[in-house]
């Protein structure tokens, strides 16, 4: 622990003079002890008086004991105790002993005053003392060079204690320890005391610096594990499930897991290097960050495991193998195009029955606005619950995970792909009578909390006419810039086969009642119809058989006017610049920290912590007031039971932002714990 210098480094502040010094007699280590010495006194003194009345001088006594009774207690001190303290401040390196050592408290006078030598009674006598002290050769052996180490010197303990700073008070009064246990002293940060510690504390123990007022040069901070910084708590909004992962309340649950998280493929982070450059190398190496991942995948053990930026050769390589010993049976989905990386789904069978999987590309052939790569992947899952309930049932579970286009500037792609994948949700969940089983939709869908295309997910209708393309994610701000980029209606064309609400076309048309029937009459109309007579072209010429022409009867119509059997195409009105959906998705996480006020983070682009991971899941709408507020939701199929917290942007950084040595990737993992009601019949 380095402390404060003293007078003898050359460095006296203005007011505290220079003391006489000599070196001769005892060498280098002597000197060391002197400065130790006025280092104490020097450092006693900068500490600021609290009375006004007194300027320059600082009054270190107890309360009560008059100038005579100071002088005959310093005075014991000469005669007792002051080789024992020399001798105990020199047995080791300063450094390592420490000024808190060395029990001294000295008064200093005031310095217009040095030259008033009736006055400065404690000044000479330190300094005769010093000087007696120079001339013994006997009670410093390490002066010498004798590598013995004193013994340890008995005798009383002394502390400097805080007093009146009041006139009366000139001099300094050293105490026994003993007497502090009599009296008590009202502590003042101006005043400091010293203390002779009953045994000698090592360095790496002494961790607190406890004098106020005093500078001190801080140790390096003890690193902290990463796992304690980025340490994540689980919220629980429900009670303890039994074995069964049922809960009894007001009926039986059948409860999961889900996870999201982008774990950062490896051919993007190698092609925006620069954004890893406050990595060390070796973590962003993919062995360890693979066993990092896998590490994490094994602690939180979720039942469905939806991952992004999965890099296909890594994915059937190790990712899928490792998953599946661990019990996953998982899907995958590569982006077009020449990318190298897509999304995954992975369920436990245990815990669910796939009913169908659904790919969906964005991408679509000669449309400027669909020219992108990105991809989702849509499951429907049958949860199993245990034989023992009995004649039970669940709803089935419609999962869908996507990775959404980056490009701040494009929303109107970012737009046009949520609506291709919500089509593909309404057209899976939806139930033979109309509704929807629940949903969970998660992803990185680039967008911020509160942004047009946050909204649009969890309010289920977006007026984007006429609205900046960059504002509907909310990434970056660009309203700056002359020339921006603006939505128009409609926002795609029909031949998308999209509606405004969000659904395919063909979901939209009404299922035929019964097969069309045709009478026997009706058909023969058709025998010598002009198509009928007409020859067809490379008809093999066969005598008797195709060589003759069919005749018509007299009295037969050379044409048939014929029944229209196609059905009317379905006219779909589009809404003017309004998109909307009827699925009733709210968000998992609150994107706001109480505890800390801060906003929640899931990625640090840059060092910027940002939210742009969601889960979304279906829930009902509540009433509040004389109005429906969409963003109340009430517990309906699906309820939340609990989600793994996420951190500030503060915690990030004290962790180096990400990755880190602890995690993986650039972006931090979602959880959540989900709860179905089974119904019984």
């Amino acid at each position: 622990m380095m402390y404060p210098a003293g007078p003898g480094s050359g460095d006296s502040p203005e007011g505290f003079p220079e003391q006489p010094r000599r070196q001769s007699q005892i060498g280098n280590r002597t000197a060391q002890t002197l400065d130790a010495f006025f280092t104490c006194r020097k450092n006693v003194f900068l500490a600021k008086s609290s009375s006004s009345q007194v300027e320059g001088n600082f009054a270190m006594a107890p309360r009560g004991p008059d100038q005579e009774e100071c002088e005959g207690l310093l005075q014991q001190w000469r005669e007792e105790g002051s080789s024992q303290v020399l001798s105990t401040v020199i047995d080791g390196p300063l450094v390592d002993k420490g000024l808190a050592e060395s029990s001294l408290a000295l008064l200093m006078d005031n310095p217009g005053e040095q030259d008033a030598a009736p006055e400065d009674k404690w000044s000479s006598r330190q300094l005769s003392d010093l000087r007696a002290a120079e001339n013994l050769e006997e009670p410093f052996p390490e002066v010498l060079g004798e590598e013995e180490p004193l013994p340890e010197a008995e005798g009383p303990m002394w502390a400097a204690v805080p007093v009146q700073t009041g006139p009366q008070y000139t001099d300094c009064a050293v105490l026994p320890m003993g007497a502090l246990a009599t009296e008590q002293w009202d502590e003042d940060p101006a005043v400091v005391a010293w203390s002779i510690a009953p045994e000698p504390v090592p360095q790496e123990e002494a961790t607190v610096w406890p004098f106020e007022g005093l500078g001190q040069l801080q140790p390096p901070p003890v690193e902290i594990p990463y796992h304690e910084i980025l340490w994540r708590e689980w919220e629980d909004f429900s009670t303890q499930p039994d074995v069964q992962g049922l809960e009894a309340g007001d009926g039986p649950q059948f409860q999961f897991t889900l996870m999201s998280y982008n774990i950062l493929a490896q051919d993007l982070m190698q092609q925006s290097s620069e954004l890893y450059l406050h990595c060390h190398p070796d973590i962003l190496n993919w062995s360890y960050r693979f066993a990092n991942l896998m590490q994490e995948f094994q602690h939180w053990d979720p039942d469905i495991l939806c991952l992004q930026e999965v890099q296909e050769d890594h994915y059937w390589e190790q990712l899928e193998p490792s998953l599946r010993m661990m019990g996953f049976t998982c899907f995958y989905k590569r982006r077009t195009g020449c990318k190298t990386d897509g999304c995954a789904v992975c369920y436990k069978p245990t815990r669910f029955r796939l009913l169908c999987a659904s790919p969906v590309e964005y991408f679509r052939p000669g449309l400027e606005l669909l020219n992108r790569d990105n991809v989702g992947l849509v499951l429907l899952l049958q949860p199993l619950v245990p034989e023992g309930l009995g004649q039970v049932s669940v709803a089935p579970l419609c999962v869908a995970n996507t990775h959404v286009l980056y490009n701040p500037r494009r929303g109107d792609v970012k737009l046009a792909q949520m609506a291709i994948l919500l089509a593909e949700v309404d057209k899976v969940a939806r139930l033979s009578d109309g509704s929807h089983c629940p949903i969970v939709l998660c992803g990185d869908l680039n967008s911020v909390p509160d942004s047009p295309l946050y909204n649009f997910i969890r309010d289920g209708e977006l007026q984007y006419h006429g609205m900046p393309a960059w504002k509907v994610s909310g990434q970056e701000d660009f309203s700056h810039q002359l020339h921006q980029r603006r939505l128009q209606a409609p926002l795609w064309p029909s031949s998308l086969g999209v509606t405004d609400h969000c659904q395919y076309v063909t979901s939209c048309r009404p299922a035929s009642s019964e097969r069309r029937k045709y009478s026997r009459d009706f058909l023969l109309r058709f025998r010598f119809c002009s198509m009928a007579c007409r020859r067809p072209v490379g008809l093999v010429l066969l005598e008797g058989v195709t060589d003759t022409k069919p005749e018509r009867p007299a009295g037969w119509a050379e044409s048939v006017i014929e029944e229209d059997t196609s059905e009317s195409e379905l006219d779909v009105p589009r809404t003017v610049g309004t998109i909307q959906h009827c699925l009733h998705l709210t968000s998992v996480y609150t994107h706001f920290l109480p505890q800390h006020g801060r906003p929640e983070v899931t990625t640090m682009p840059l060092g910027l912590g940002t939210t742009v991971d969601y889960i979304f899941f279906s829930a009902e709408s509540c009433e509040n007031g004389n109005r429906t507020d969409r963003r109340l939701y009430q517990d309906g199929t699906l309820k939340l039971l609990g989600r793994l917290s996420l951190l500030s942007e503060e915690i990030l950084w004290a962790a180096n932002g990400l990755p880190n040595p602890f995690c993986s990737s650039d972006h931090l993992c979602l959880l959540a714990s989900f709860g179905m009601e089974i119904a019984t019949p």
